[in-house]
């Protein structure tokens, strides 16, 4: 069966690997790959800054075939998990980051059905919609309040989305790369062409939001912006992915204005993405506006390479069979 394997920094090569013949654990599911969604957090993997790849002593997930996608859709073709059937088509988590495989053996806890209606490509949008989902969760009510979200990428577009869907008075997306032609489909009011760094030095008192979600990872420095923008009383949610083990905030800034810092990772999976099939059949227009290109299983290396080049019309790429 084919899978793809990373064999450099910027390099996927696609190659025949062997069909899975060892029997599944309880609660897996094997499924026949459809479609599958490039995350920002598979993008430090791909450019080779984390983990080893082939060459390098020892071995490591970036040396396994089909790393690092772990946004999937699926037909089931066995299952050893009850909600489940051979012939179900799932989204959700490739449970080992090896969707890049022709089969992939997933936690069935980490899959759900969705509406038919949607192709795969756009199905696939459900992952990271639940992740969102599940973090506004942890907020609690945005309604009347003014919400600013740095980074507008996938992730920071779906989240300007949903805290307008939930009654957000005002979204401020901020972003170095320009925005402005898709921002009014997410629900950004006030679009900040600017780093956190050159947008927080420029904040009057009275522009401070009263939520700020840190939707960029990857950086030590946007969780301090975050902080120091923040209304006093105020949340900052840090969701983007950490690429190092302690982040240096200031203590004080977080004492003298009252503020909660949340974070955390997506449970409860299986609810939450029938959360997120749901809110997306209430607003049929997001995965549409939200899946702006797709590859084929042939053009691995080109979804990839557009993924790392910032572009102002680009959201979210998939990968479909």
């Amino acid at each position: 069966m084919w899978s793809y394997r990373l064999t450099a920094p910027y390099t996927f090569q696609k190659c025949d690997i062997p069909t899975r013949t060892a029997p599944l654990a309880d609660g897996e599911v094997l499924l026949d790959f459809r479609a599958a969604g490039v995350c920002g957090s598979d993008l430090p993997p791909f450019r080779g800054v984390r983990g080893k790849i082939p060459g390098d002593r020892g071995r490591s997930a970036a040396e396994l075939p089909g790393f690092p996608i772990h946004e999937i859709v699926g037909e089931v073709i066995d299952s050893r998990h009850t909600a489940h059937a051979v012939g179900d088509w799932v989204v959700g988590w490739a449970s080992g980051f090896d969707g890049l495989t022709q089969h992939v053996v997933a936690d069935g806890d980490g899959l759900g059905s969705y509406d038919r209606s949607l192709t795969p490509a756009q199905a696939v949008a459900l992952q990271p919609l639940a992740c969102v989902l599940y973090a506004v969760e942890q907020l609690a009510a945005l309604a009347g309040l003014h919400v600013a979200v740095l980074g507008q990428g996938s992730i920071g577009l779906l989240f300007s989305y949903v805290a307008k869907a939930c009654g957000a008075r005002q979204v401020t997306g901020v972003d170095p790369v320009d925005r402005e032609s898709v921002a009014a489909a997410f629900g950004v009011d006030t679009v900040v062409r600017a780093t956190s760094d050159r947008w927080v030095s420029h904040l009057e008192p009275a522009e401070r939001p009263d939520v700020v979600i840190e939707a960029v990872g990857h950086q030590v420095a946007t969780l301090g912006h975050a902080i120091e923008a923040a209304a006093p009383g105020g949340t900052v949610f840090y969701f983007g992915v950490p690429d190092d083990d302690s982040y240096p905030i200031s203590i004080r800034t977080m004492l003298r204005n009252n503020l909660t810092l949340k974070s955390g990772v997506t449970l409860q999976r299986r609810r939450m993405l029938a959360a997120a099939d749901e809110f997306a059949r209430r607003h049929p227009d997001l995965l549409p506006s939200y899946v702006t290109h797709t590859f084929g299983v042939d053009e691995v290396q080109a979804a990839f390479d557009l993924a790392c080049r910032p572009a102002p019309d680009r959201v979210k790429i998939a990968i479909a069979a």
